[in-house]
């Protein structure tokens, strides 16, 4: 996973704690362990950096959209030799 991260084991969480967490979980659409992370980051007063990896991108577009995208990239690699000329 991450470099230098580390595991904890947390004795007598109160229900109402566990409740909420999982609630949220589920809620959010996340694992559990996320948002305890979530929840242990923020208590201390920090934020988690995002991922900048264009997983939410991937796949977002259309093939139509995608084809038209490499078309404006073949026509900008087009090289106009009478612009080259000296």
């Amino acid at each position: 996973m991450k470099q230098n991260t580390k595991q904890y084991t947390i004795r007598n969480i109160p229900n109402q704690v566990d409740q909420i967490l999982r609630r949220r979980a589920k809620m959010a659409g996340k694992s559990f362990n996320q948002v305890i992370l979530e929840a242990l980051v923020s208590g201390v007063g920090e934020s988690i950096k995002p991922k900048r990896d264009f997983s939410e991108v991937i796949g977002s577009i259309t093939e139509k959209e995608a084809l038209l995208i490499e078309e404006e990239i073949h026509c900008q690699r087009q090289i106009d030799i009478k612009s080259w000329k000296a």
